[in-house]
């Protein structure tokens, strides 16, 4: 097991070079110059070209990257366009506030999803697995935007229960920032929820038709027993691979939540990055964004050791 971690290890390594050389490249193919939004319309040829000289911009495609890259490795994302923030420093203010978000959201999908999930697969066929059913399809095919919306219409505007907008940190009020959060990760969540509800009711289903799930019954085990000790560990693979892949929706989808309700995390940190060309800015985030979501999938992999006995094994 330790050794296939470390080979997992190893593997993210080229392929967080793959991705950051990608996102450079793709990113100054932008049409524009950054040289020109920074030294202002009114400038002179001369102030734009000492401005050129200044980020770096008048060296070769690889010199930059390798300039980039280099500072990367030591922490030092490079520094904003438009602020004297570091990227490193804007994006480490910033994150936990997307990580408290996507914490709640994944919260709230699994209280949701599964119960359902359960409820799913032990009607099967029934009208309890029907109704679970289109109700996931709502949730997968609802837009989060709208629905962010909707609820802000009725639980903060017509009934003022949740704040519209807005963000408490977590040191000044755990109450207030719980309750902040409640309607945006109810929005970034239901699709997620939805999207396990279906995965483990599928699951789930297949497990408890099979022959170790007979002869525990037979055996005159309690239902929640055989459902929960023996029934849920297996059908958890799938369901935990769905849940990793799920962190790159979060991620893309706290960018639209969290303009939606005001909140100051790495999805709003992007929109503005991107209104304002701020070339580091961008790199920064989405080099980030991409190492989180290889790290998850890191974890992901080695649950599959606990929850199956084979890759152990192996």
């Amino acid at each position: 097991m330790i050794t296939y971690a470390l080979r997992r290890i190893a593997m993210i390594i080229p392929l967080i070079i793959m991705v950051s050389f990608g996102v450079y490249a793709l990113v100054l193919m932008i049409p524009g110059d950054p040289a020109i939004t920074i030294a202002g319309e009114n400038a002179t040829e001369e102030q734009i070209q000492a401005t050129r000289e200044r980020l770096g911009l008048t060296d070769s495609f690889f010199v930059q990257y390798w300039n980039w890259i280099s500072g990367a490795v030591r922490g030092d994302l490079g520094q904003s366009l438009f602020s004297s923030q570091t990227v490193t420093g804007a994006i480490l203010d910033r994150f936990p506030v997307t990580l408290a978000l996507t914490a709640a959201a994944v919260t709230v999908a699994l209280l949701i999803a599964v119960p359902a999930g359960i409820i799913a697969a032990l009607h099967r066929g029934r009208w309890p697995d029907r109704a679970v059913t289109l109700l996931t399809s709502i949730g997968i095919s609802m837009p989060s935007f709208w629905l962010g919306i909707l609820l802000v219409m009725v639980l903060a505007l017509a009934t003022p229960i949740f704040p519209a907008v807005g963000y408490t940190p977590l040191s000044e009020s755990v109450l207030g920032w719980a309750h902040n959060l409640v309607l945006p990760a109810f929005t970034l969540g239901l699709a997620v929820c939805a999207e396990i509800t279906r995965q483990l009711r599928g699951s789930l289903s297949d497990v408890l038709h099979q022959d170790y799930i007979r002869t525990a019954r037979a055996a005159g085990l309690r239902g929640r027993i055989v459902v929960v000790k023996h029934g849920m560990k297996n059908a958890a693979v799938p369901v935990v691979t769905v849940l990793g892949f799920q962190v790159g929706f979060l991620l893309g989808g706290s960018v639209v939540v969290e303009r939606v309700f005001g909140i100051p995390g790495l999805g709003d940190l992007a929109i503005r990055a991107v209104l304002e060309r701020d070339i580091p800015m961008i790199q920064g985030i989405v080099v980030v964004s991409a190492a989180i979501v290889m790290l998850v999938n890191l974890v992901v992999d080695l649950s599959y050791g606990y929850l199956n006995p084979k890759v152990r094994q192996s």
